[in-house]
């Protein structure tokens, strides 16, 4: 061969160093963290330290009164006996450990338009609330709280209950564990760039360490799918955060009533909505950003037939979600939690077995009926990460299917160092 080939490398590294740096510093991969099931929304007003326990409470109320046992679990959910009696127990553990995995104060759609004054003291009550909860170990394990947009109609408003809150749960130069917050209606790249700016001032206002402050970005605007320019604004945005951003959510029914969709046509599962949350995915993907699917105001509340009804639709679009890469929706009520939790842990339950074989042949490097990459692998161990994560199976199994501790299973997954 006449070509030096040692040369020729050297030639090529130099050329692609900066496309290298690139391409590691915008797509990291997967964060190393937890990301919950779910967030629930409740207007700042409805928020005190104790509603974890009440929704608690409230949730399985519900399910005493019209989930009708493993049998009646079975018919609402579409699942055999045998399933729906493990599930339910599973469930029951799960809403007396962590009724809510993730809880957002809620200041715009769901609070409203109040006077400044009304919504300053409600900033300072629910900031005094948030920390007393988590004094008494009783908060949630991620929080936060939502704020007006930074469209100019509401951007001053915004702006002074994001600061003040900001300012109310700053001590000793930290937020709460798990603290993030929610940046709705965005409709431009400017916003991020804005947000990042106001982040950066605050931190450095209240003490707290540069990039503290974390944000969810809402896609609840076609101009973040498709900009002016014809481009996808909504990964110009994950990436004009600076590394803030943690998440895309996707906002149900303002995207759709945007798009000029009738109300009674309004779904997690529109057409439009479909579209809007694949731009989404490809945009995230493998810059260690989550995607949150949003929610259904179809309420589990009135008579048992009513209930069951909301429920089956709720666990349908659950599946729906999980099935295409969505591990995370929104819940707007208690009655929710329990068809969240029991059609997610339906999901995990159903798929490890298969999951845990195919990850003990791939590892073991058995001969099997299905040839399994190193991709597909990442793909099975990460699974096997959320249904942990979330309490859908425990160490002890996993290590039973698989042959594989949990730091075995993080590292395939990339959770943790190789």
């Amino acid at each position: 061969m006449t070509v030096d080939l040692a040369a020729l490398g050297a030639t090529l590294d130099e050329r692609l160093r900066h496309a290298d740096a690139d391409l590691a510093a915008r797509f990291p991969g997967e964060r190393p963290v937890r990301q919950p099931v779910h967030t629930v929304y409740v207007p700042a007003d409805r928020y005190d330290s104790e509603l974890v326990g009440r929704w608690r409470t409230e949730a399985v109320a519900a399910l005493d009164e019209h989930g009708g046992g493993a049998d009646g679990v079975a018919d609402a959910f579409g699942m055999p006996p045998t399933l729906a009696a493990d599930l339910l127990q599973r469930v029951r553990d799960k809403l007396e450990r962590e009724a809510i995995e993730d809880l957002r104060i809620d200041f715009e759609d769901g609070y409203g338009a109040r006077s400044d004054e009304e919504e300053d003291a409600a900033v300072q009550a629910a900031a005094a609330a948030l920390l007393r909860a988590v004094d008494a170990g009783t908060a949630t394990a991620f929080n936060g709280i939502r704020f007006k947009s930074f469209e100019a109609p509401t951007r001053q408003r915004g702006l002074r209950t994001f600061a003040r809150f900001i300012e109310a749960v700053t001590r000793d130069g930290r937020l709460p564990d798990g603290f993030v917050v929610t940046f709705p209606k965005v409709t431009s790249v400017d916003q991020v760039e804005a947000m990042v700016v106001a982040c950066e001032q605050l931190e450095q206002g209240v003490g707290l360490a540069p990039g503290a402050i974390r944000f969810e970005i809402q896609v609840e605007t076609p101009q973040a799918i498709g900009g002016p320019d014809g481009t996808a604004l909504v990964a110009r945005m994950v990436h004009a955060s600076s590394g803030r951003c943690t998440s895309l959510h996707y906002g149900t029914y303002d995207y759709s009533a945007s798009c000029g969709i009738a109300a009674a046509y309004q779904s997690m599962e529109h057409p439009a909505a479909d579209h809007a949350k694949a731009v989404m995915q490809v945009a995230a993907a493998g810059t260690g950003v989550h995607l949150s699917d949003g929610s259904t105001n179809v309420l589990p509340v009135g008579d048992h037939e009513q209930v069951v009804a909301a429920w089956r639709l709720h666990g349908r679009l659950v599946r729906r979600s999980l099935e295409r890469g969505y591990y995370q929706g929104w819940d707007l009520h208690p009655a929710q939690l329990p068809s969240r939790f029991l059609a997610t842990y339906a999901f995990y339950r159903e798929g490890l077995p298969a999951a845990g074989q195919r990850l003990k042949n791939y590892v073991g490097q058995v001969d099997s009926g299905v040839m399994d990459e190193p991709a597909t692998a990442r793909a099975l161990s990460d699974f096997v990460v959320r249904a942990l994560d979330c309490g859908a199976t425990d160490e002890q199994e996993v290590q039973a299917l698989t042959g594989l501790d949990r730091a075995a299973i993080d590292r395939l997954a990339r959770r943790s160092p190789a």
